[in-house]
């Protein structure tokens, strides 16, 4: 059906609409050579193809099972954009997908990103794909696409989201958890840097409660802001677990602690029978946790639950593999406690005991 034209109003634009291609184009533009420095061996082609191609056999496999992953960064972007630090939130979205494929014995391979706002800000896109091209460096993986969704009215202004997606892949008989995990197993502790990326719609309202600007010094870390101290990049284990699961062969099982905390994540490496006891004065968290605990007056459990408490990642080897497997990490970089032990577990208890769960928050 024909309508008549209204010639009452002025043309209607997309960018009228609130979305500008022009700047989508830009951002596109500018974000190609950080692509490009994230490659590596397997990625074929480069950004603006539809799909992603990668070849395991010019990876180095041969017989692989493909691993992947998928998250995003939750409310800590609400602390990135009310504090317009822009640069880490990026590494923290690679972290998020990159750690859960590397707990299960596999290589990230490549990653692709999900950039959703109101109004595209070119510079604020760019410096968060500058973060996430960081973190696929950190992780060995590429930067291989994505997606850039300008939507007007499903965002305010200057808010954004972010998803991610990673792909990894382990030999065929490699994968972690090991099935021969059993009592009297070991568990090492890998420290954390802080929050990691859980746990920020509680850290916001104790920000509130403290009274405190986020451009205020943070009193748990006086060289620097409240807000850079918040925001600080979840670490990505990658080439430190690869290292120590290819040279040592010890490994039994990993644990990413994100949401959920130990009690949530430690028990998903444990077959059925089997629980985590862990002792908290083995190892010393960052002071932040310390810091929130007072300020909010947190219950122990809820701390438990919300926070990685100072352990990015849990191992499990056999008693007789603990000092080469802490040797390795510790070459790699980590800071490693050994933390706890596999035991056998009553039906009627928990998988996975913190004691002395106070100790934690009175350093």
């Amino acid at each position: 059906m024909n309508l008549p034209k209204d010639h009452n109003h002025a043309p209607l634009t997309y960018k009228d609409a609130g979305v500008d291609i022009e700047a989508g184009d830009s951002l596109v533009e500018q974000i190609k050579p950080l692509a490009k420095s994230t490659q590596r061996p397997g990625v074929m082609g480069g950004l603006g193809g539809f799909g992603a191609l990668f070849d395991l056999k010019a990876a180095g496999f041969t017989d692989p099972i493909l691993v992947s992953g998928t998250d995003g960064v939750g409310t800590k972007l609400r602390l990135a954009i009310d504090a317009a630090i822009h640069d880490t939130v990026g590494i923290d979205l690679v972290a998020m997908c990159v750690n859960d494929i590397v707990v299960q014995g596999a290589e990230p391979l490549f990653f692709l990103d999900y950039y959703a706002t109101g109004r595209l800000d070119v510079a604020a896109g760019r410096a968060v794909v500058a973060g996430i091209a960081e973190g696929c460096r950190q992780a060995g993986c590429a930067l291989t696409g994505g997606e850039t969704a300008e939507m007007p009215g499903m965002y305010g202004d200057g808010d954004y989201d972010l998803a991610g997606f990673a792909v990894g892949a382990a030999e065929r008989g490699q994968l972690l958890p090991r099935p021969d995990i059993a009592a009297g197993d070991v568990l090492l502790g890998v420290a954390s840097v802080g929050l990691h990326s859980n746990g920020f719609s509680l850290v916001r309202r104790i920000v509130e409660r403290s009274g405190l600007a986020l451009d205020a010094p943070a009193p748990f870390a006086g060289d620097t802001t409240l807000a850079r101290a918040l925001l600080a990049p979840t670490r990505i284990y990658v080439r430190s677990m690869l290292a120590a699961i290819r040279t040592t062969g010890a490994i039994k099982g990993l644990a990413h602690i994100t949401g959920g905390g130990l009690p949530g994540n430690v028990p998903r490496m444990l077959p059925d029978g089997l629980r985590a006891t862990l002792d908290a004065t083995t190892w010393a968290p960052p002071p932040v946790f310390g810091w929130l605990r007072d300020v909010g007056n947190v219950p122990t459990d809820d701390m438990l639950q919300t926070f990685n408490s100072g352990l990015g990642m849990v191992v499990a080897v056999a008693a007789a593999d603990v000092e080469r497997v802490t040797a390795c990490l510790t070459d790699a970089g980590e800071a490693v406690s050994t933390v706890g032990v596999v035991e056998t577990a009553p039906q009627t208890e928990a998988d996975c005991i913190v004691a002395n769960a106070d100790a934690l928050w009175r350093r």
